[in-house]
């Protein structure tokens, strides 16, 4: 009777072992096994890395570190030991112009369309090597890179870029802190369109000291002066990127002291962004260091005429200034007025 008892109890594990590993087994297979007619599945010593996934995925490291930013250090990658920050030689920006409601973070596909892509083969490849290129990144890289001149990415061009061959300035989708329910789901699109716009860009109370740097009427009161000179015409505005749900929380909780700092004037144009700013938006505006302050200068049609990171030096305020300048005067030869209208011609002749 032990004999028994004590073989039953050793039989039933291995059993139960044998069937879990011959479960693993088949749907391992069937991953791997692909229908007649699909592309193969690529090697392990093949250099080729998938495309970007699909719709809110995101995509890899490999085709992102391009442009005039190639050589900034980023927190993927290979790590820098030492790094001068040099000035933008192109423009940097979007492709495409923005639109409001885009970039909002959310998945807008249906079952069906969910279910399609969950079971095509390549789209599974592509989001493995997404997954697999976001949990390699060291956590603490950003923080390391602050040693580069205090996190400064690259320096401002030394004069605005031109209209014709500037690229576009993201749609963001956030929240203001201004009253109302207009002020839960705000796009930063309508508030750019016509007018001259110094966008901060920042995460945390660094990167805010930096962006203020560039902003604030006793660093730059020349700047304030061409803001208040322009009619509404120029603006300021800051966009707070907080992807931290308890960060997220807090500044909630606070938002009548944030309110009372900002000042009426400017509670439509303080944005809380938590989600839709994915590595292609980071990439192309060049928003590299999570942990450091941006500014940049949009014109009346969304354009990146200028940009600066880090700590400003005092010829990046002056030429942010004279970037503000420019654009004015840019917008009074084509007749755009406030909120990209424009004034009425008299017609020649009779």
């Amino acid at each position: 009777m032990i004999t028994r008892m004590g073989t039953r109890i050793s039989f039933r594990p291995a059993t139960s072992f044998l069937r879990q590993w011959r479960t693993f087994s088949i749907s391992y297979r069937r991953l791997a096994d692909k229908p007649p007619g699909s592309p193969a599945a690529p090697s392990t010593d093949s250099k080729q890395t998938p495309g970007p996934p699909p719709g809110p995925v995101g995509s890899g490291d490999d085709g992102l570190a391009q442009g005039p930013l190639a050589h900034a250090p980023r927190s993927y990658g290979k790590k820098l030991t030492e790094f001068t920050p040099t000035p933008l030689a192109r423009p940097i920006g979007m492709n495409y112009p923005p639109s409001a409601g885009e970039n909002t973070g959310t998945d807008n596909r249906t079952l069906k369309e969910r279910h399609a892509d969950f079971t095509n083969y390549d789209k599974h490849l592509k989001r493995r090597e997404y997954l697999k290129n976001k949990i390699s990144r060291p956590y603490f890289r950003d923080w390391r890179n602050l040693q580069f001149h205090e996190g400064k990415t690259f320096l401002s061009p030394p004069r605005p870029f031109r209209a014709d061959l500037s690229l576009y300035f993201p749609n963001l989708h956030g929240r203001t802190i201004a009253n109302g329910p207009a002020a839960k789901a705000a796009d930063t699109t309508p508030i750019l369109e016509g007018r001259a716009s110094v966008v901060s860009v920042f995460s945390g109370m660094w990167a805010e000291t930096q962006a203020r740097s560039f902003t604030a009427p006793d660093q730059s009161p020349a700047l304030h002066e061409a803001v208040r000179a322009s009619g509404g015409r120029a603006q300021l505005v800051q966009v707070n990127v907080e992807e931290d749900m308890l960060k997220a929380w807090l500044i909630r909780l606070f938002m009548g002291s944030l309110r009372r700092r900002v000042g009426r004037e400017g509670w439509d144009k303080y944005f809380i962004v938590r989600r839709g700013i994915s590595d292609e938006i980071r990439e192309s505006i060049g928003l590299l260091n999570a942990k450091v302050g941006y500014t940049y200068l949009v014109d009346h049609q969304c354009r990146i005429r200028w940009a600066g990171s880090g700590t400003a030096e005092p010829e990046e305020r002056l030429g942010l200034v004279k970037g503000v300048q420019r654009i004015l005067s840019e917008m009074d030869k084509e007749g755009v007025g406030e909120h990209f209208v424009l004034k009425p011609v008299a017609k020649k002749g009779g």
